[in-house]
């Protein structure tokens, strides 16, 4: 058995997805949940995807084999903090948060001699549901998830982490800290501010009841992350703004660009944009 006993704070759709895959292939004894909420956490028990539980982070923490922070980044720190005191010689640590660079300092900062325990990780899954209810052990299955060991990351640890995630069915892979918040601020984090921000400037249109009842496939399909947990994509957003600012600018530059074409009706410009961008969607589709 790979882990005997396994924290995770922050029990929602990713952590208890975890708990439920580890579970299913029979590495994992005991799981133990942490949260501010009990009732979810006792939700959680009912469901089979935790075996006990507490609401303070050090109490949950302590003896664990493996911890798993899957809070969300604005509390990242106070997690540190917490878990600090009770941390034993053995204890791994790692973390799902969706930016690396906030994460590694914050761990530098709180985690003392136990920062080369320490294995930062994002799985590139979920959806825009969340909570423990919508959690399920194949969510990882035949997916990608990224581990940004830090030079500091003793190789054992690191092992241990990339194997916890190969049981859940998910592919490793490895990103320098920088390069993936730099990726992800493209490929997550942009997509997802766009589809907020399209939700919101139709909600504030004229009309917009009519707006929205003609809405199609198309729109439901591109804003469907817009119904997404609020505060989290919130902490992201703050927690990797450089990056995330740089590719908002090369957007609202490209934007401008369709602006002025179909402004001056030039058709070919137009066209070959259309084409390049479904060729590529293609590729990446298929």
């Amino acid at each position: 058995m790979l882990i005997n006993k396994l924290c995770i704070i922050g029990v929602g759709l990713i952590g208890g997805s975890l708990a439920r895959a580890l579970k299913a292939a029979g590495e994992c004894a005991h799981v133990v949940g942490c949260g501010r909420n009990i009732e979810h956490l006792k939700t959680a028990q009912k469901l089979g995807v935790i075996d006990s539980y507490h609401t303070d982070m050090s109490c949950a923490a302590k003896d664990a084999d493996v911890i798993v922070l899957a809070t969300p980044l604005g509390v990242m720190a106070d997690a540190f903090q917490r878990i600090y005191p009770v941390l034993i010689e053995n204890t791994l640590i790692t973390d799902v948060g969706s930016t690396k660079a906030s994460v590694a300092a914050q761990a530098r900062a709180h985690l003392g001699e136990h920062l080369p325990r320490f294995v930062p990780g994002h799985p590139i899954a979920g959806s825009e549901q969340n909570g423990v209810t919508a959690s399920f052990a194949e969510l990882f299955q035949n997916r990608r998830v990224i581990l940004t060991p830090l030079p500091e990351t003793d190789d054992q640890a690191h092992q241990l982490i990339q194997k916890m995630w190969n049981i859940t069915g998910a592919e490793v892979v490895e990103m320098e800290v920088m390069h993936h918040d730099e990726v992800l601020a493209a490929t997550s984090h942009l997509p997802h501010v766009l589809a907020y921000t399209l939700v919101d400037t139709l909600a504030q249109m004229e009309d917009r009841r009519e707006i929205f009842r003609f809405a199609a496939g198309g729109f439901r399909d591109f804003t469907r992350i817009a119904s997404s947990h609020p505060r989290m994509w919130h902490d992201i957003c703050l927690a990797n703004q450089d990056a995330l600012v740089q590719v908002l600018d090369i957007f609202a530059r490209d934007l401008q660009q369709v602006s002025d074409m179909i402004r001056h009706a030039d058709s070919q410009s137009l066209e070959d944009l259309f084409t390049r961008a479904k060729q590529k969607r293609d590729e990446f589709s298929g």
